[in-house]
């Protein structure tokens, strides 16, 4: 990640903004949060044409951005802003918001501007490292501000960047552990989520170590940021032990700098695989008060059906949409029908007495048209699902609300049938073919 050049921005506001209230979007939520799939990172944060263009054809779903840091490799942020990081959430983005401070004293790079200070080495007499850990505090009471600037909420996490360097050296070692225990000390206090990326061998070995051999002595951060360059996209690394920051605790960095193309924008970066938190967590939702809304196939429905149970989930599903206001009692009645064909006649289907897949599949689908892929959760995955399976998926798709390498599969699938790209991302055309019952 010393590759990528970061950015600066209004971390200029100091300590005494934390006291002001910035103003921020309300809609926005905490950053990472629960989350599991492919990220990346680069140094400026992209124009929105760019990220519009990756949110629609690549596998990513999560990007690493510098907010703060004098150290950073770019101080200047021309894109990030505010609105920036209101759209990017707002579309479904994780977004991973990173420091670039003081490095390690032995880091032969550091400092990289001349004014750009290191972590003070020296131990002090009482051997605590008071001045590393007063720096840290300074650095973090800046990463809140630039984070509360641009509108980045509370119980996010935010990332302190410390690039590898030479563990063997002691005063180098114990000050950079000093700084990182100040850091995620005061990063909590303030109402966020202390993360640190670092090399394997080095930051993260550090931290691992100090878990195991000295925990009542260093406070560790909540979750990690492992650079392990293997080429393999998940959370291991032989260098630490298997049981540290699991689970939900950790990320990894598994490829360096390269260029990527999708969606015909071409952007240099760094490759992660994340799995934080719960990963990929669906809040359940209750419908009409407990009816089960989701089922294994979504069959034909005609007056005097037997299939109760779908009967009464259809019914709910047109209550919610405003075009039934029976009872939810299972029976294919006049009045159920009266509000299928309304439903029919109002989204360009022949109106009949008869409820099939193809409008099976225009209710279930119906609602807003947002990016899913691989690492996307929620009610919105949940519609997908449901959608392919009254388009006949196979009973292996479950009704999860969890947009898996399963549901990614059976949307390529169901693309391939259908004429489209199968890429196995849901985008407007996407949403537009379920709706209208193809299959």
């Amino acid at each position: 990640m010393f590759r990528a050049i970061p950015l600066t921005l209004a971390w200029l506001l100091a300590a005494a903004v934390l006291t002001v209230p910035v103003r921020a979007d309300a809609g926005n939520v905490a950053t990472p949060g629960n989350f599991k799939g492919h990220g990346f990172d680069q140094c400026v944060a992209p124009t929105q044409k760019a990220m519009n263009a990756w949110l629609r054809s690549s596998p990513f779903l999560a990007v690493g951005i510098y907010i703060s840091g004098d150290s950073r490799g770019c101080r200047t942020q021309p894109n990030l802003s505010q609105k920036w990081v209101a759209t990017q959430l707002r579309k479904g983005w994780r977004l991973l918001p990173i420091t670039l401070g003081p490095q390690a004293s032995c880091h032969p790079s550091f400092p990289r501007y001349g004014n750009d200070p290191t972590i003070n080495p020296r131990p002090g007499q009482a051997g605590t490292y008071r001045k590393a850990r007063r720096q840290a505090r300074r650095e973090a009471t800046k990463a809140v501000a630039a984070a509360q600037a641009l509108g980045i909420v509370k119980r996010s996490t935010l990332w302190y960047d410390l690039e590898g360097f030479d563990v063997t050296n002691r005063r180098c070692r114990e000050s950079a552990i000093a700084f990182l225990s100040a850091w995620t000390t005061r990063i909590r206090a303030l109402g966020y989520v202390s993360g640190v990326y670092s090399s394997a061998g080095s930051g993260i070995k550090m931290l691992d170590d100090a878990r195991v051999n000295r925990p009542d002595k260093v406070v560790l951060p909540d979750r990690i940021w492992i650079a392990r360059w293997d080429g393999l996209a998940n959370t291991r690394t032989d260098y630490i032990r298997d049981d540290g920051w699991l689970p939900g605790g950790r990320m990894k960095q598994y490829r360096g700098g390269h260029n990527e193309t999708w969606g015909g924008v071409t952007i240099n970066i760094d490759s992660n695989w994340l799995n934080l938190g719960k990963g990929m967590f669906a809040r359940p939702v209750s419908h009409c008060d407990g009816v089960d809304v989701d089922h294994p196939a979504y069959l034909p429905l005609a007056a005097g059906t037997s299939e109760t149970a779908l009967v009464k989930a259809l019914q709910c599903l047109l209550k919610e949409k405003g075009r039934y206001g029976g009872r939810l009692h299972g029976r294919y009645t006049a009045k159920t029908a009266a509000a299928a064909r309304q439903w029919q006649t109002d989204h360009g289907f022949a109106a009949r007495d008869t409820w099939t897949r193809t409008h099976w599949m225009s209710l279930l689908a119906d609602g807003p048209a947002r990016v899913l892929k691989f690492g996307s959760a929620g009610e919105d995955v949940r519609r997908v699902q449901r959608a392919l399976k009254a388009a006949g998926a196979s009973a292996k798709l479950k009704i999860t609300g969890r947009y898996t390498k399963r549901t990614t599969n059976a949307v390529k699938s169901w693309q391939a049938s259908v004429g489209q790209t199968a890429n196995g991302i849901v985008v407007g055309r996407t949403w537009r073919a379920l709706r209208a019952g193809r299959r």
